[in-house]
């Protein structure tokens, strides 16, 4: 199989060239006509609104039997449930609490997981945040942005991948291999990795205040490719698909929710209007990434609902290097939760 990082680095402009393509260009991949999902348990965090609800719509509508919405606020989750549960009156529809700016909330998430579900066929892990004002989570110290949007969603994934393993083992009617899709993002294509700061690790440099704002969204995603180049040497395609998927510009979304700046909100929505994706289109990406595709996406990037090369710069000597310094200090971070026995019992 050819997966991204066996694909030439793209030299394509991201603008206006890859945009384009990808916001006008490229056509959904439905799933076909009589795919059903009829049996099968997902996950889907920050489910409640936006993508993630879409996400959960269309899988409903492929019949899923059972669907877990992972939230922030129970509150809110029910609510959504609430809403989906009328369409899709069959299907047994749950919310848990989900905090991905807390380690215990995630490890409680996972555990109940192992403990409460019989199988897992898809996980979608969504849960994501946008901030230009620079805060910290009062838990761990670190820069919020790469607390959820890398950090939270590395651990989550990693404890999740033994729990999908081992319940397809068991359910041998199981047709298809479990997958676990990150949403990811396109401008990644264009991100970069801070300097890094005189003798300090990555991490700590990934954290500073100094950082470019507008940069740490798509940073926070370029990390999780970065994770993912190493992660399939631990993880076989036969045991877990893990991939990441592109939505691609979506309009209508709350991805800016946090944002303080009455113009800039302004500016998003009109942008957005004029060259963003619906909610529908954007969401079968993911919907493709777990549906339609299988072994051949294990550590890829999926966008414009193909295998796409990852970024250029981790190609270069440079990017490897970040690489292995990424992940050498993320697995020193997640030490706590047992992840290097987690991974390594994954390549056993």
């Amino acid at each position: 199989m050819v997966g991204s990082k066996d694909l030439p680095p793209s030299t394509t402009p991201f603008y206006p060239n890859i945009f384009f393509r990808n916001q006008f260009i490229a056509k959904p991949q439905w799933p076909a006509p009589g795919t059903t999902l009829s049996g099968k348990t997902t996950i889907v965090t920050g489910s409640n609104t936006g993508l993630g609800y879409e996400a959960a719509r269309q899988l409903l509508a492929l019949n899923l039997s059972r669907l877990i919405l992972a939230v922030r606020s129970p509150e809110k989750g029910e609510a959504a449930a609430a809403a989906l549960r009328s369409l899709h009156p069959t299907a047994t529809i749950e919310v848990w609490p989900l905090d991905m700016t807390l380690y215990t909330s995630i490890q409680a998430f996972a555990n109940r997981a192992s403990t409460d579900l019989t199988r897992i066929d898809i996980v979608i892990l969504n849960a994501g945040i946008y901030k230009l004002k620079y805060g910290t989570v009062p838990s761990t110290g670190h820069e919020e942005v790469f607390q959820v949007n890398y950090l939270s969603t590395v651990l989550l994934a990693v404890l999740l991948l033994p729990i999908l393993k081992s319940k397809s083992r068991n359910n041998k009617d199981l047709q298809q291999t479990p997958h676990i899709t990150i949403v990811s993002a396109a401008l990644t294509l264009n991100a970069t990795i801070p300097n890094p700061v005189a003798n300090q690790p990555l991490i700590s440099s990934l954290n500073h205040p100094t950082n470019p704002r507008e940069e740490q969204y798509t940073t926070s995603k370029l990390l999780a490719h970065m994770f993912l180049w190493k992660l399939v040497d631990f993880v076989s395609a036969s045991d877990v698909i893990v991939n990441l998927a592109d939505p691609a510009w979506c309009k209508g979304t709350s991805l800016s929710r946090d944002l303080t700046n009455p113009l800039l909100k302004v500016f998003i929505k009109l942008f957005g209007a004029a060259t963003g994706r619906t909610k529908e289109v954007g969401a079968s990406c993911f919907v493709d990434a777990v549906v339609n595709k299988g072994q051949e996406s294990h550590g890829c990037f999926l966008m414009s609902w193909g295998i796409h090369p990852f970024p250029a710069l981790l190609y270069t000597p440079e990017g490897k290097v970040a690489i292995d310094r990424l992940w050498d200090e993320t697995l020193a971070e997640l030490d706590f939760a047992g992840i290097r026995a987690i991974l390594d019992s994954m390549k056993g």
